[in-house]
Order: structure tokens, then C-alpha cells, then sequence
């Protein structure tokens, strides 16, 4: 079982302002926002992070990543561009141990990220 918060949206244990779902991924936005747009895609299976998927896992990686495309498309950000991310690691930045995308934009984003 994923005890993570994401894991409890999942179960409908926390609420979330659900953008996208559907039978292998949802996709919510960030309570904390760091772009003007800023929502996550998480898998419904519990995998702790890109380094912990499992080549049978391939599909549903590439099921996240056309998630993203079309979070980004619906919320306004295909023409001006965006930027997908994920954090691996707590010296990568990850707080959640469930993997998860970042879809941000709304803005210019600046490089390197940090």
C-alpha cells in the first residue's frame, strides 16, 4: 500500500483539484505552485521514482509523458511551450516518494531550474 499523500488522493483519503484522469494515471494541481500553471501527473501504480521503474513499466511511462502533453494542451500551454518535470532522490529534489511529473508554465521559466 502507498502511504504517500499522493497515494492517499489516490484512495480519495485527500482531495485534490483533479485535472485529468483516467484508468492508469490522474493528474492534480500543486498546492504549492511554483509557475502559473503547475500541475502534477502521478501513475495509479505505486512506483517510488524513475529510477525505480521496472522495464515492464515501460508502457505506462509513456502513457505519463502523453498525460503531460495533454495536461499541457488543455490548460493553455502547448504554443507558448512548458516544461516537464521529475525529481529523483532527496538530493534531487523529490518530497513525495511516488514518482510524479511537474507540468509548469504560465510563464518563462528560467535555466538552470536551481
Amino acid at each position: 500500500m502507498n502511504d504517500t499523500v499522493f497515494g492517499k488522493i489516490l484512495r480519495g483519503e485527500v482531495s485534490a483539484d483533479l485535472v485529468y484522469e483516467d484508468e492508469h494515471a490522474i493528474a492534480f494541481r500543486d498546492i504549492s505552485p511554483k509557475a502559473p500553471v503547475h500541475v502534477l501527473v502521478i501513475p495509479r501504480k505505486a512506483i517510488v521514482s524513475l529510477s525505480h521503474a521496472m522495464a515492464e513499466d515501460a508502457e505506462l511511462l509513456g502513457h505519463l509523458l502523453r498525460v503531460c502533453a495533454k495536461v499541457a494542451d488543455a490548460e493553455g500551454l502547448s504554443e507558448g511551450g512548458y516544461r516537464v518535470v521529475t525529481n529523483i532522490g532527496e538530493e534531487g529534489g523529490q518530497s513525495v516518494f511516488h514518482l510524479h511529473f511537474h507540468v509548469l508554465g504560465g510563464r518563462a521559466l528560467q535555466w538552470p531550474p536551481g
